[in-house]
């Protein structure tokens, strides 16, 4: 019987968008969504109709096993195995799982057809609930009837012909609707080798049914049997390996639910911190803004302030100007036209006004100046619990107030780390309570002037700068500090660095008794000695200094230089200084 070829309408080669695996049921095609229409059966075991396989697009794949695949199909299975090298392969991919589909030499109609698939079609149709059967031998008028010898479905016109012929006129036939209780109406399978006849038996060596030609010719010396007499062994086995796949659908649909319930719990947690975000954008938006129009405030209120006062000094010069140029004027043109009696006579009062305006006092200088600057990186406290930066600064520094304090200003040790604190202050004294000014720093020796030492000046946000450095040798350094090109107060200055301090090799300790624990032979560098046999010092007895000191040179200040030197003899008995 030829199997009958439409076209599909609307083909794709994936699942329409929309379209869930296995929503299609069992009867229909997941493709071309129609009842299935010879359904093969992919090694993935989805089902789709041959025509719609074949207009997949294939690619070609490069198989390794030779002969033995995976693949599962009617025409292959009588086919011999080749020898295991490199040959390339044909291949589509599953329309429903993207699942790699090697197909066999004959292609997709090679392919298993899926005749549960097909049983389920035709009784869907025998219900009413599909389109109308075809005659399997027309395949064209609707079905009428059915031959239960044969299984095949006829029209009308083919039941007559059926019953006319010799071979058939015996077979029973039944209605269709006398079907609709049956739960197999399904065609006999018939061996793709022999067409005339049923694969009714099982050849145990090639694991596969046969038909009765099949026995006496490839399968003549194979062991077999009738399928009926071997379902219950391979049912069983696939039943135990069912078994043991069912647990892992159950574990994969419980991973499947953990997955969901995370990605629930994901997706809510995600809502909540992006909530928490924007409340604290806004907020710190808000924060922002009001920082800003406060900063934007206090800069027109400086710059109001700045021109209120330039005005007022303007205004007092240009006053001051009127006043002495009305005593100039008058005073050229006394002396100029007036006579000797009229000079004389307004002579005081000329000279009083004169006198009192060159007495006045003014500022040839702007009282203010135009420094008004924006340090982004200078916190500015906190708005509404958020903490904000920026600040609008008028002060200027002042290299001439500028002061330097710290221990190592005029000393330093070689190859010891020297530091001092530079603090910048703006012209009225005050301190500039902010960093960012460029100090500049050199340390030169006096003798070696080429050859500065290495600075490093760090910038402590809070107007105080922290100058270090390593001087290499002993000598006098000049240290020069500037800020704006310009020396600050006391730079430059003069550093003497002397060599490296002698550490000392004794104990700071309170006395030699309490040091050592009560030894007798245990000295000590102050020459202080205890009655008894004692050789080192104790509290209140002879030569004890009355304060802590160390034992190797008895000097009484902990941080301090020893000057302990071996092999000399003094009054403070070095020789006999033992280290502790």
């Amino acid at each position: 019987m030829s199997e009958s070829k439409k076209p599909l309408l609307g083909f794709v080669h994936k699942l329409p968008s929309g379209t869930a695996p296995g929503n299609s049921g069992k009867t229909r095609c997941p493709l071309c969504m129609g009842l299935f229409k010879a359904p093969r059966l992919l090694p993935c075991l989805h089902t789709v109709c041959t025509t719609c396989l074949e207009q997949l697009e294939p690619f070609s794949v490069v198989d390794m096993r030779g002969g033995d695949s995976d693949t599962s199909s009617e025409g292959s299975i009588f086919q011999e195995l080749k020898p295991r090298n490199q040959q390339s392969q044909i291949g589509i991919l599953c329309p429903v799982c993207d699942a790699q589909v090697d197909l066999p030499i004959g292609g997709v109609k090679a392919l298993t057809l899926d005749h549960l698939a097909m049983n389920d079609v035709m009784l869907e149709n025998l219900h009413g609930e599909g389109q109308g059967l075809v005659c399997d031998l027309c395949n064209d008028r609707e079905v009428e009837k059915r031959c239960q010898t044969c299984k095949s479905n006829l029209c009308q016109f083919c039941c007559q012909a059926h019953r006319r012929q010799k071979k058939t006129s015996y077979h029973t036939m039944v209605d269709l609707k006398d079907l609709k209780g049956y739960s197999r109406v399904g065609k006999p399978i018939l061996c793709p080798i022999h067409p005339a006849e049923e694969l009714r038996l099982f050849c145990e060596f090639c694991d596969r049914p046969v038909c009765r030609d099949c026995v006496v010719g490839e399968h003549r010396e194979h062991p077999y049997d009738f399928t009926s007499n071997v379902i219950h062994k391979h049912g069983d086995s696939v039943r135990e390996l069912l078994r043991g796949t069912q647990p892992r659908v159950e574990a994969l649909e419980e991973a499947l639910a953990q997955i969901k319930r995370v990605n629930s719990a994901l997706q809510k947690r995600v809502e909540a911190v992006a909530a928490d975000v924007q409340k604290f954008s806004e907020g710190y938006i808000k924060a922002i803004e009001e920082h800003r129009n406060k900063m934007l405030k206090q800069l027109e209120d400086i710059r109001v302030q700045k021109e209120n006062s330039l005005q007022l000094q303007k205004a007092q010069l240009e006053q001051l100007l009127a006043d002495m140029r009305t005593g100039v004027e008058f005073t050229e043109h006394l002396l100029a036209s007036g006579s000797d009696l009229e000079i004389l006579i307004t002579k005081g009062v000329v000279v009083e006004r004169l006198r009192k305006l060159n007495k006045v006092e003014y500022n040839t200088h702007p009282g203010v100046n135009d420094h008004i600057s924006f340090s982004p990186q200078e916190k500015a406290g906190q708005c509404h619990g958020y903490e904000v930066y920026g600040a609008i600064n008028t002060k200027e520094v002042d290299p001439a107030k500028c002061v330097l304090q710290g221990e190592d200003l005029h000393r330093a040790r070689e190859k010891q780390t020297a530091s001092f604190t530079v603090l910048c202050k703006d012209a009225t004294g005050e301190s500039m309570g902010r960093g960012g000014d460029n100090v500049h720093v050199a340390v030169l020796p006096k003798d070696k002037k080429d050859s500065p030492v290495r600075t490093m000046v760090q910038d402590n946000k809070d107007g105080t700068y922290c100058v270090s450095y390593t001087p290499k040798e002993p000598g006098l350094y000049t240290v020069w500090v500037c800020i704006k090109k310009q020396h600050v107060q006391g730079s430059p200055f003069t550093v003497t660095v002397r060599r490296k301090r002698r550490p000392h090799l004794g104990v700071f300790h309170c006395c030699t008794f309490c040091s050592s624990g009560g030894q007798k032979n245990a000295r000590c560098a102050c020459g202080g000695t205890m009655p008894g046999g004692y050789l080192g010092c104790g509290h209140g007895h002879k030569g004890h200094p009355g304060r802590p000191h160390w034992s190797c040179c008895g000097k009484l200040t902990e941080k301090s230089e020893c000057t302990y030197i071996g092999g000399q003899s003094t009054s403070t008995s070095l020789l006999r200084t033992v280290a502790l």
